[in-house]
């Protein structure tokens, strides 16, 4: 089987920003967006929303998405995608897509489905672009991976890292291709998109929070601590994320903008 699943895993009760997956941006829906990007990448064989929520669901219902009812006990939207991944047999591989990045670029998606489909090796896939401006790897707010020569993931974290001492000046990694090496920064943004063989998904949702996964507050730590491989995709700038209603104020303002480019 080589089919792909995506699913969206959506609940009204965020803490910053309650009932945000229908928050109206630019006339529809934060979560219809999201799906409408999703729905058009060419490796997905469905698109399902995954929630608890009547509301959504119904919401979703009416613009002719895909819904699956889940458990209101799920602690994470990664057990959320699990439970669809457990009902759908069919489908080899599941890409986790955030609910409330609407900018999400569906080759990405793509990228997500064609890398596990040409490497058996690797479990879980995800996504990381430099920081635009490097004062903003300070904050805790924004996780940072750290990647080995062929590009796996060796760490994440909410701190600054790698370290820089103060004698190395900007520091730098370099990777082979075509047979030379080529400089790229060492400062990188995770995105919280990530691709999993099925069978990978279902086993991380069985192991127990792992030690430095509690510490960072990061789940991916437990996919490293088990021993997952997880491939990092750079692109090169990353979907901004929308966290409150400011950020969604952001958006319009933004999409109004790219409209009245368009039609000028």
């Amino acid at each position: 089987m080589s089919k792909a699943v995506g699913v969206i895993p959506a609940r009204w009760g965020s803490t910053r920003f309650p009932g945000k997956p229908l928050h109206p941006i630019s006339g529809k829906p934060l979560l219809k967006h999201v799906w409408e990007r999703c729905v058009r990448a060419k490796s997905l064989d469905l698109v399902v929303i995954a929630t608890d929520d009547m509301r959504i669901a119904s919401a979703a219902f009416d613009w002719g998405a895909e819904v699956a009812l889940t458990s209101p006990r799920h602690r994470s939207g990664t057990n959320r995608v699990a439970e669809v991944a457990k009902k759908t047999t069919q489908f080899s591989y599941v890409i986790n897509i955030q609910g409330d990045e609407p900018l999400i670029d569906p080759r990405l998606i793509d990228r997500l489905v064609e890398k596990l489909r040409s490497d058996r090796k690797i479990g879980m896939v995800t996504a990381a672009h430099p920081f635009k401006n490097p004062a903003d790897a300070s904050s805790p707010h924004q996780v940072k991976v750290v990647l080995g020569l062929r590009g796996d993931a060796l760490y994440f974290s909410r701190a600054r890292i790698p370290f820089q001492s103060s004698g190395s000046g900007v520091l730098q990694s370099f990777e082979r291709r075509k047979g030379r090496s080529r400089e790229r920064p060492s400062l990188f943004r995770h995105q919280g998109i990530y691709g999993f063989r099925r069978e990978t998904l279902l086993q991380f949702v069985r192991w127990k929070p792992s030690p430095l996964e509690r510490t960072e507050s990061l789940e991916q730590l437990r996919a490293l601590e088990n021993g997952v491989k997880v491939h990092v995709l750079i692109t090169a700038a990353g979907s901004p994320g929308i966290d409150t209603p400011e950020d969604a104020t952001a958006l319009e303002q933004k999409l109004a903008l790219v409209k009245r480019r368009i039609r000028s």
